[in-house]
């Protein structure tokens, strides 16, 4: 499921990183991907042991963790802390797939079922960089407002399109959720917010109530903790 997640970040967040990152020490994005990764790779990110990565990463969770939306669509159970990327005078991504497991910075083990990108300029900044996602039904670029994310499967093969123009900032980050399989947890999104639309629709409250216990009992029949 590719899905936009408006309004991640408010302007005074973004504010807040977009200081940070503007004076931050920047290192080769090569340096936190494999050797297929790095003959496609051309962008900057902050180190991972960067204690201004670890402060910005806090802050681009705690949104996370009020954001409605974003919890229907994902699901998560363990989240891997945000990295933070530049792209900038023709940096991009060749196309890739995500890794497949992870590790935290406790040396525990995360299953990448989802992958984020939370934009942190605006589409006016800078020219390319669209974040590109192929799947059955081709090629979807997307180019988000500031403090906007977009979900989708970590399987997905994905690219970024050189940057031509001024620099995109993004954090990016993977997500190990509830539910393994991407087609379960649309299931349960679309269930979710139907059964949201209906509760403020003023729809018959036994209905609703059955719905819910059917959402329920397929997330507890799918779920893995």
């Amino acid at each position: 499921m590719l899905l936009h997640i408006p309004g991640i970040l408010d302007a005074q967040q973004l504010a807040q990183l977009r200081q940070a990152l503007d004076a931050a020490d920047w290192t080769d994005g090569r340096e936190t991907v494999g050797a297929q990764g790095a003959r496609v790779k051309r962008n900057l990110q902050l180190p991972d042991a960067s204690p201004l990565r670890q402060q910005l990463a806090k802050v681009v969770l705690a949104a996370l963790a009020k954001h409605p939306l974003y919890h229907a669509a994902v699901l998560p159970a363990r989240t891997l802390p945000p990295r933070f990327n530049r792209y900038e005078g023709g940096g991009h991504y060749g196309f890739h797939v995500d890794g497949s497991v992870m590790a935290l910075p406790d040396g525990a083990q995360v299953r990448s079922d989802v992958s984020c990108t939370l934009f942190l300029n605006g589409p006016d900044e800078y020219d390319g960089g669209e974040l590109i996602v192929s799947d059955t039904y081709g090629e979807h670029e997307v180019k988000l407002p500031a403090g906007d994310a977009i979900v989708y499967p970590s399987s997905s093969l994905h690219r970024v399109a050189p940057v031509t123009r001024g620099a995109r900032l993004a954090s990016f980050f993977w997500v190990q959720s509830l539910v393994r399989d991407d087609g379960r947890r649309r299931l349960l999104f679309e269930l979710d917010t139907s059964i949201q639309r209906l509760t403020t629709s003023g729809a018959d409250a036994d209905a609703v109530l059955r719905l819910t216990g059917v959402y329920h009992n397929l997330l507890r029949a799918w779920a893995e903790t």
